[in-house]
């Protein structure tokens, strides 16, 4: 390999929250508090079936041929208290490809449904995701566990239960990097190489090819998503639906107070407030991430899944990351919203069970609307640096800058991000956030300079100084986000055995805010060979 994983007990990358309690996690004691509490898998096993009235079936990870180290996040890890490998092939590598189990673990692979791109799908459920267990971080909290392409469960359908090393490099990145932007996430503790090949089909075009394994070790407060209720409702399980709730509420919202019917309305309510803050970051940022099925969303309010996901390049609301997306475009970026507000009426209907009162249920889809339209209200200020858009004009102001960004092939991030340089006559810092020069003609010119012009008018009317608005909307908008050509480059140098370029992305992604002059290079538009390539702008399902 041309690339190691750095001896991080020597010299580790700055401090890590917790590391006065740093173990090894071969030492750690794992719970199963989710296990105890719902129902389970009569069935012991490891077979693709239906599975009746249960929320999870206990399956163990499939072992690999050669388990390797390619990239840990500290931050990840310092907030579990864990301390980091030596090298690549430390010892933890075992335990994080599923070759070796500690044990107190109870590994499991959950169940549950989901309404994919409009239509239910039926039981679907952890098809290669098995959780092993919860840990306590030194902090107090509960943090599960999850190997991503561990192996065949009783989900897997006609899958191998494994993922793909371009795939997962693109989770365990973007899982960090989301985290640091300020985005609602599940977060990623480590990539391992399993010195295995598997058979994927990348363009669905009847040409499927080996690639290079790995297995990603997920990290969230719980994985439960909207699918494990609708699975339950779906087969009129009600008695699963219920410990189910009982127990994430619980676990996870404490302060809501015992299960009770009012109680029930109010984690509703609340699921769709923290939905909505979600949507609104990834609106903030510019992200769309492409396969908004039911069964991909967090019942916590985070980012989860990272499949065919992207940045907006040039803006486009009605872009889409994911190809099998591409006839009707359901999870374009500016269907995102829309397409929350009606994953949660799914869910909803889900929890009619628990919830008899349907003007419950209707005043929390409320609150989400109202939520995501004021969160994003709030960003949207934050981002051109005004303390509110309540103003008269504010709406004019904002509509048609967004209809400037769509009149010419615009970066949204570069855009916003040099925003804080330019006047009212100068365009200028705004020239690299142009994919033509035809931008700059005297016509758009024009158009921008007259915004310009009626953007610093309306900033002059408040008592702010530049420099604290510029201090705003630098802490609004990111200079450096996990562009698909920068992940691709990662993707293609792991594949020959450097993992330099994701560990550089790493280590920038992880102050997004920041100008990092040294690194000035991963903060520029997608160039021009990226704009067709494969991995560098549309994706697929496939990995």
């Amino acid at each position: 390999m041309q690339q190691q994983v750095r001896d991080r007990s020597a010299d580790p990358h700055g401090p890590i929250e917790g590391r006065e309690a740093a173990v090894d996690l071969s030492t750690r004691e794992f719970d199963d508090s989710f296990v105890r509490a719902v129902p389970g898998d009569a069935e012991a096993g490891n077979f693709v079936r239906q599975v009746p009235g249960a929320s999870y079936s206990r399956v163990a990870p499939t072992p690999v041929a050669a388990p390797r180290l390619l990239a840990w996040s500290d931050a990840c890890a310092g907030l579990l208290g864990l301390a980091p490998p030596r090298n690549e092939t430390d010892p933890v590598a075992e335990i994080l490809a599923g070759n070796r189990l500690l044990p107190s673990m109870q590994p499991y692979a959950a169940r549950y449904g989901g309404h994919q791109f409009g239509n239910w799908a039926g039981q679907l459920g952890d098809g290669r995701a098995i959780t092993l267990g919860e840990l306590r971080s030194p902090q107090g909290e509960s943090w599960e566990l999850q190997l991503k392409g561990a192996g065949r469960t009783p989900y897997s359908r006609t899958a191998d239960g494994r993922a793909v090393l371009r795939s997962s490099v693109r989770e365990f990145l973007c899982s960090e990097a989301m985290h640091f932007l300020g985005v609602p996430t599940t977060r990623a503790l480590s990539l391992v190489g399993t010195g295995e090949v598997v058979i994927r089909d990348m363009f669905y075009d009847g040409d499927p090819r080996p690639e290079a394994g790995a297995i990603v070790c997920r990290v969230a407060p719980s994985f439960v998503r909207f699918g494990n209720f609708e699975i339950h409702a779906s087969r009129g399980e009600h008695d699963a639906l219920r410990r189910l709730a009982d127990y994430v509420i619980g676990k996870h919202f404490p302060a809501l107070g015992a299960p009770s019917p009012p109680v029930y309305g109010r984690w509703f309510e609340e699921i769709c407030r923290r939905t909505a803050v979600m949507l609104a970051h990834w609106m903030r940022v510019g992200f769309v991430h492409g396969v908004m099925n039911t069964d991909n969303m967090s019942i916590l309010g985070l980012t989860i899944d990272y499949g065919p996901y992207g940045w907006l390049e040039g803006y486009d609301p009605s872009w889409t990351p994911n190809t099998t997306d591409l006839p009707g475009r359901r999870y374009a970026y500016g269907q995102q919203p829309q397409v929350a507000a009606w994953n949660l009426a799914r869910l909803a209907n889900a929890l009619t069970a628990l919830i008899e009162d349907i003007p419950v249920l209707e005043h929390g889809l409320e609150v989400y609307a109202e939520v995501f339209t004021s969160s994003w209200r709030r960003m949207l200020a934050e981002k051109l640096g005004l303390s509110s858009l309540e103003r008269a004009g504010d709406d004019a102001l904002v509509t048609d800058l967004f209809g400037i960004l769509q009149q010419t092939e615009t970066d949204m991030t570069l855009f916003f991000r040099r925003l804080a340089l330019a006047g009212a006559e100068n365009v200028e810092p705004l020239r690299p956030a142009f994919y033509s020069d035809e931008a700059l003609s005297e016509a758009h010119r024009s158009r921008l300079v007259d915004w310009l012009t009626r953007y610093a008018a309306r900033a002059g009317q408040e008592a702010m100084p530049p420099a604290h608005r510029v201090a705003i909307m630098n802490r609004a908008n990111p200079k450096y986000v996990l562009r698909n050509y920068l992940a691709q480059q990662a993707i293609d140098a792991a594949n020959e055995g450097d993992t330099s370029m994701m560990e550089r992305l790493l280590r920038v992604l992880e102050r997004p805010y920041e100008e990092q002059t040294e690194h000035e290079e991963l903060a520029q538009r997608r160039p021009e060979w990226a704009r067709n390539k494969a991995g560098c702008s549309a994706l697929s399902c496939s990995s």
